[in-house]
């Protein structure tokens, strides 16, 4: 079988492609050709700017897939894009969503794909909205073949998830946790989050792909494993062998300090969820996350500290972490001399 990916070297799709090439699918990647290293050995690269739709036109001009997925579709426009160009191309298109698309605040703490989707705080939630009714609208008028796929907090060896950090990733935290200096975490550390190894989505999205019982269909793919942002930095802390020194913030307040941060947290990591995976489960029998996060994590934190390339400096996040921590000091020891 056959199968286009655009972009295919994130950390969501490397995995994807690494395993559909282990499975004797016939890969293609439609890419700029920025991350080489990160194509799988046997994908074949198409070049190219999706924009360029009329070079991307001719590059798959008789071209017969069972599958396209797009790993870089943000915006209705680039929806319509993608109408336009594989309409009678493939028999099933993959629109990668995201579950920070579900309402905020949860109505009920699981959540299903029947969850409404309704973010008001992050544009990049909404978006993702828009993407998935347009493409659910292409689906009952012409019966363009797609599947939503919404994925929780992802990770790979190259990504420690986080909740709070600055704009150049998340090595400063991993540093100030190594300096044993205190670490920013939103509310009282006690809400639930649900991380996901790629490898564990990858072998859930094999599953998907070429399925027709997903055509037309939502399907959440995360990790059954529910953890509490304190457990989450501890099993971070004890992948360093280090006792982390967490300090906690409101989520509204470390927003106002930087608005940047309102979509992720206000929008996102602050509401607990919890994820239903037995529509996966039915469309993929037998699969199940076998990567618990205290494994990840491990490899993770061990694959960072042996990359040099990978740790990043951003002093900036390191001085805004520091004046969060001053100023919420300086409060509290002013109320009591009160």
């Amino acid at each position: 079988m056959r199968a286009l990916f655009i972009g295919g070297t994130g950390t969501i799709s490397t995995a994807v492609s690494k395993i559909c090439a282990e499975h004797d699918w016939e890969i293609f990647l439609l890419n700029r050709g920025t991350r080489s290293d990160a194509v799988p050995d046997g994908a074949k690269v198409l070049q190219a700017d999706i924009d360029d739709e009329e070079k991307v036109a001719d590059l798959i001009r008789g071209m017969k897939l069972d599958v396209i997925a797009d790993f870089i579709c943000y915006t209705p426009s680039h929806v319509k894009r993608d109408i336009r160009l594989f309409t009678g191309k493939t028999r099933q298109f993959i629109f990668i969503s995201s579950a920070s698309a579900y309402q905020k605040p949860l109505a009920h703490f699981k959540i299903t794909e029947g969850t409404p989707l309704a973010n008001p705080f992050a544009e990049y939630s909404n978006n993702k909205i828009a993407c998935e009714l347009d493409l659910m609208e292409e689906y009952r008028k012409t019966g363009f073949p797609v599947t939503l796929v919404r994925p929780s907090y992802t990770y790979d060896e190259r990504k420690v998830p986080m909740s709070v950090h600055g704009r150049k990733g998340t090595w400063q935290v991993l540093d100030r946790i190594r300096r044993d200096k205190p670490v920013l975490v939103h509310g009282d550390g006690s809400s639930l989050w649900t991380m996901t190894h790629s490898s564990d989505f990858a072998r859930a999205f094999l599953g998907i792909m070429g399925n027709e019982a997903a055509i037309g269909e939502a399907v959440n793919i995360t990790s059954d494993e529910s953890l509490t942002w304190d457990a989450i930095y501890d099993l971070i802390g004890a992948a360093l062998g280090k006792q982390v020194q967490k300090f906690h913030v409101t989520s509204d307040f470390l927003a106002a300090c930087d608005p940047e941060l309102k979509g992720g947290l206000i929008g996102d990591k602050s509401t607990s969820v919890v994820f239903d995976n037995s529509k996966l489960k039915r469309l993929v029998p037998g699969y199940v996350a076998t990567v618990p996060f205290a494994q990840g994590i491990r490899r993770t934190v061990n694959h960072i500290l042996s990359h040099p390339d990978l740790q990043i400096p951003d002093e900036e996040f390191d001085r805004f972490s520091d004046r969060v921590i001053m100023v919420q000091e300086d409060a509290l020891s002013k109320f009591k001399e009160m």
